[in-house]
C-alpha cells in the first residue's frame, strides 16, 4: 500500500515539475508559495512549527501563525524551484543569486585547502553546494535519501547532475566515504541542523539537543578549516549566499566545545530570517 501511495506522490510531483517549467521561474515561485501556504498544513503541522519557535524562546515581531504560514510558503517556493536548478547551474539565473565572500571560495581553490563547510536547511539550500562546486572546488556533500524510493531516484539524479556530483548517503558507509574524500583533498559540505540518533547533547537556543559531532571530529583529526555558509531569500525570487572566512579551530578543544560553537553559529543564521529555516523538524525531541 505504501508503494502505491509513494508512486502516486511521485506522479503528482512530476506533473507539478512539468507545470512549473512551463510557467517559468517567477510565476512558479509565486504558485509554489501559495501551494505551501494553503496545502502545506496537510503534510506539515503548523502546531509543531509554533511549538518549536516557542521552545527556542525567540522574540518574534509577527504572530506565530503568520510565521508558520511563511515557513510553509517558503517550502512551496523551494519545491517550485527544483525544475530550475539546471538554469541556476548553467548560469541562466545567475542574476537571481548574489554571493558574499566569493573571495574566500577563490582562496580555498587557489591554496587547495581542504575545508568543512557547515550550514542548515535554509531556503533553497541546494544552491549552496552548487555554487561551491561551480567555483571549482572539489566537494563531497552528504544527503539523506527520501523515504519515497520513486522520488528519491529522481532527486538523486538532479543532485548529482546539477548540484554536486559527489553525493554521499548519510550513514556509517557515508562517513567512511567522507574520510576517503577528505584524504583525497576534497572539501565536505555538512548540514548540522537536524537531530541525530548518535551525537552529543549540547545547547541549541537554550535547550539541550542531540547534535552531530562529525564536523568536530573531522576538523580535529584531519586539521581542516571550518567554513560556515548561509543562504537567505532577499525577496521572492532573489537569494544572497554568505561565505564565511575559513576558521582555524583549536584542536585542543573537545568535540562538545566545537559542536556547541557550531550550534551558536547556526542560531545566528536562523535569527537573521526566522521564517526561512525548517521549523517543522522536531529538533529537541528526546
Amino acid at each position: 500500500m505504501k508503494k502505491i501511495s509513494y508512486f502516486i506522490e511521485f506522479i503528482f510531483v512530476y506533473i507539478f515539475f512539468i507545470l512549473f517549467k512551463l510557467l517559468g521561474y517567477r510565476v512558479s515561485s509565486n504558485l509554489g508559495f501559495l501551494i505551501g501556504k494553503y496545502f502545506g498544513p496537510i503534510f506539515r503541522s503548523k502546531k509543531l512549527i509554533i511549538d518549536n519557535i516557542k521552545k527556542s524562546n525567540i522574540a518574534i515581531k509577527q504572530n506565530y501563525k503568520q510565521v508558520a504560514s511563511n515557513v510553509l510558503g517558503n517550502y512551496g517556493r523551494i519545491f517550485s524551484e527544483y525544475p530550475f536548478l539546471k538554469n541556476f547551474r548553467n548560469g541562466d539565473l545567475d542574476n537571481f543569486i548574489e554571493i558574499n565572500g566569493k573571495n574566500y571560495l577563490e582562496l580555498i581553490k587557489k591554496e587547495k585547502k581542504t575545508v568543512v563547510f557547515v550550514s542548515g536547511h535554509f531556503n533553497n539550500f541546494e544552491l549552496m553546494a552548487m555554487q561551491i562546486e561551480k567555483a571549482g572546488i572539489e566537494l563531497s556533500a552528504i544527503y539523506r535519501p527520501l523515504n519515497n524510493t520513486f522520488l528519491n531516484k529522481t532527486m538523486e539524479q538532479i543532485r548529482k547532475k546539477y548540484i554536486c556530483k559527489n553525493q554521499i548517503k548519510k550513514g556509517i558507509a557515508g562517513t567512511r566515504q567522507i574520510i576517503k574524500d577528505l584524504k583525497k583533498g576534497n572539501s565536505v559540505a555538512l548540514m548540522i541542523d537536524q537531530r541525530v540518533r548518535e551525537g552529543s547533547k549540547v545547547k541549541f537556543f537554550g535547550n539541550l539537543a542531540t547534535t552531530t559531532t562529525i564536523p568536530a571530529q573531522l576538523i580535529k583529526k584531519y586539521k581542516c578549516e571550518l567554513v560556515p555558509i548561509y543562504i537567505e531569500r532577499k525577496d521572492k525570487y532573489h537569494f544572497k549566499m554568505h561565505i564565511s572566512k575559513p576558521i582555524k579551530v583549536n584542536s585542543k578543544k573537545t568535540n562538545e566545545d566545537i559542536t556547541l560553537f557550531l550550534n551558536t553559529v547556526l542560531e545566528k543564521m536562523i535569527l537573521k530570517n526566522i521564517d526561512q529555516w525548517i521549523w517543522t523538524h522536531d529538533r529537541w525531541k528526546k
